[in-house]
């Protein structure tokens, strides 16, 4: 077997058939999306439509228990805990991430995530029967788990299942889905559709659906063949489930890149988000993987979905336009997140993540500008509202599609999990304190408050642009030799002990 090596240039040009032959792969990420990344964008932007009808519910009920209306201070603190709540269970989901997939398999984590949806909605529908904001509460909480555990589990089921020429697009498909979730849930939020004060409980179980669909049409697929064949040692089901999705008989050049990987790791353990956090071989990487994952919540773009009717009506919108403007915003994202699946492997994810961060800024700058000055003339909101839309396309075209694609490139297998657990983490932390934070720095602040979100974008882009590396086009070999010339800088030979660093380049 050894000598048949020198085949493999004969091997590849039979694998471009044509586009329809991964067409199983492609439906997988349909399936995939809807129970995973979808939830995400549908649950960020679902809460906005019915907030003033959630209020009146919470003040009824207080004024029910209490004999009492609730003071605007306790309802602003319960409104911010209600929108923010998603972020903590986010959270938990983002740490559970690092072991159900390794301990269940991916396809098992994500059957579990879809019960945990459907209990959630549940709790949603009976809210106001229950006569308790608590449960919605809770049920934003399970929303929040859904979320986190399903949008790690869904980008590592699709990266484990693409061949390497589609891995990059196919992991961008989750940040299609979040666009598509964002404006789905503006456009049911409408008040001709479900923004209603007869249909809010409804609303807020709507992912119920879609967790339906997933636990029903999932078992239909197989468990990704790497997990299989690195973590399982199941060599046949691992072919078994290649020739079924990429309906291909000719895997030799797949099966023995999952072997050289499986030697690579073997009796090497999956390293602890504690190894992550210390060792000094991923150091640089970490630190590309925090700033543009904390970066995403911090530029202020789910500031601009969570509070969009603020920020129109501080742009002087008539109340009646304003859901019709948000259902714009979500699907100039959405078209926006889908060129950039045509960009970034032209562009690279440096420049398309690091200018776009500039841009954002710069755009905010000039935001922040006229929003101060809106009095002065008639035409001015009209500005404003083409910067947020500016901000919008800026944020499609970079940081929103590169974001997703970062894990992958920058970890090998053995850190990969706990990767994803950090970016998780210091994700849904930042989307927590902007959802808590931001009703009140605007209230403090007023059109000043996005000086803020312009600062760390300004930051986020220096940084990517002049020490980051760029990943386009290159082996993890190449990618970890660039980034070693960073975390062992001045030092030469004197290289730590990294298994990593060792199983890969020798």
């Amino acid at each position: 077997m050894g000598h048949d090596f020198g085949a493999t240039s004969y091997i590849i040009p039979a694998r471009k058939l044509t586009p329809l032959q991964h067409w199983r792969l492609y439906l997988l990420s349909l399936v995939l999306g809807i129970g995973g990344s979808f939830q995400y964008g549908i649950q960020v932007s679902v809460i906005a439509s019915p907030a003033v009808h959630i209020l009146s519910f919470v003040n009824h009920t207080w004024q029910s228990r209490y004999g009492a209306p609730v003071d605007d201070a306790t309802n602003q603190l319960i409104w911010s805990f209600i929108v923010a709540v998603l972020s903590l269970g986010a959270w938990a989901g983002a740490i559970h991430s690092g072991s159900l997939p390794v301990t269940y398999g991916r396809k098992k984590t994500l059957l579990f995530n879809n019960v945990v949806a459907i209990v959630a909605a549940l709790i949603m529908l009976f809210s106001r029967m229950a006569q308790s904001f608590e449960m919605i509460l809770v049920g934003r909480f399970l929303y929040g788990y859904n979320v986190g555990l399903g949008l790690s589990v869904h980008l590592m089921y699709l990266g484990e299942c693409s061949p390497k020429k589609l891995r990059g697009v196919m992991t961008l498909t989750g940040s299609i889905f979040i666009g598509f979730g964002k404006v789905t849930g503006q456009i049911i939020g409408i008040k001709e559709l479900m923004g209603t004060e007869e249909m809010w409980p409804y609303l807020l179980a709507i992912s119920g659906i879609p967790a339906i669909l997933q636990l029903v049409t999932l078992p239909f697929f197989p468990e990704t063949p790497r997990y299989l064949y690195i973590d399982k040692g199941d060599t046949e089901g691992s072919k078994k489930a290649l020739q079924w999705l990429w309906q291909e008989d000719n895997l030799k050049l797949e099966l023995d890149d999952m072997q050289k990987e499986r030697e690579s790791t073997q009796g090497e353990k999956a390293k602890t988000v504690k190894d992550v956090l210390s060792s000094r071989c991923v150091r640089w990487q970490l630190l590309t993987l925090i700033i543009p994952c904390a970066g995403v919540q911090l530029c202020g773009i789910n500031a601009l979905y969570f509070y969009a009717f603020d920020i129109f009506r501080e742009s002087g919108v008539p109340e009646d336009q304003m859901h019709y403007l948000s259902i714009g915003l979500g699907a100039t994202e959405l078209v926006t997140v889908t060129l950039c699946c045509f960009l970034i492997d032209r562009a690279g994810r440096k420049k398309l993540m690091g200018y776009g961060y500039l841009l954002m800024g710069i755009t905010m700058c000039a935001l922040t500008v006229m929003l101060s000055i809106k009095d002065l003339n008639s035409w001015i909101p009209y500005v404003n509202i083409a910067l947020i839309f500016c901000v919008i396309c800026i944020y499609g075209l970079g940081p929103s599609g590169v974001s997703m694609a970062l894990p992958a490139d920058l970890f090998l297998q053995a850190w990969r999990p706990s990767a994803y657990v950090i970016s998780g983490s210091v994700n849904w932390t930042c989307m927590f304190l902007v959802g808590m934070l931001f009703g009140y720095i605007v209230n403090g602040l007023g059109q000043f408050c996005f000086l803020i979100f312009v600062a760390y974008t300004i930051l986020s882009a220096a940084f990517l642009i002049y020490f980051v590396p760029e990943t386009k086009g290159k082996t993890m070999i190449e990618i970890m030799e660039d980034f070693n010339k960073l975390n062992f800088k001045n030092r030469g030979a004197d290289i730590e002990r990294t298994d990593v660093d060792l199983a890969t380049q020798f």
